[in-house]
């Protein structure tokens, strides 16, 4: 049996070939439309403007759940934390307190919030959403599920899904239950 002639050089520059391909083909970074912002406001600026969406709640129907005291102390250090610029460890004391009560509207959009101060949109529009279904879909807190997603949609150049939030804003204000 005569054994299959094998051309090593020719082999070699294939292979060579192909691992430059490779290599080329890592180090080009691919092309990404930039995303027009339809914003100029701050991340501070925007929170500001979710937080203000709340209003003061007067007159109308708002849920509130009772409070684990653990919790309760988590979000106070979050809230001091936040006050004093430490964005990222007022998130960790938040991602302590949801790890405690998980299904926690208010805990999860306080979290979003900072998400959107710590610039990550993904985990601020997914954590108000989040909020927003296991929430009561109405009162404060709502509004400013759907502001979050405002500013969200503002900063990733959805106006179309922007106008939307906007408008279901409007949507979360009920009057409280007509007493008889």
């Amino acid at each position: 049996m005569t054994s299959p002639t094998f051309r090593a050089p020719s082999l070699r520059i294939a292979l060579a070939c192909v691992l430059f391909a490779a290599l080329v083909a890592c180090a080009s970074a691919p092309t990404i439309a930039p995303s027009t912002s339809l914003t100029s406001a701050t991340p501070a600026e925007m929170v500001a403007a979710i937080r203000a969406s709340a209003g003061d709640g007067e007159g109308e129907l708002s849920v509130q759940p009772l409070r684990d005291n653990e919790v309760e102390d988590l979000r106070d250090q979050a809230h001091r934390l936040e006050a004093q610029g430490h964005v990222a460890d007022a998130a960790k004391a938040l991602d302590h307190a949801i790890s405690i009560v998980p299904g926690d509207p208010a805990l999860l959009q306080e979290r979003a919030e900072l998400a959107l101060l710590l610039g990550d949109r993904a985990a601020a529009a997914s954590l108000a959403e989040r909020a927003f279904a296991l929430g009561s879909q109405v009162g404060p807190l709502c509004r400013r599920h759907w502001a979050t997603l405002e500013q969200v949609r503002l900063l990733e150049g959805d106006a179309a899904g922007a106008a939307a939030a906007k408008a279901a804003i409007d949507a979360c204000r009920i009057g409280p239950p007509a007493r008889y």
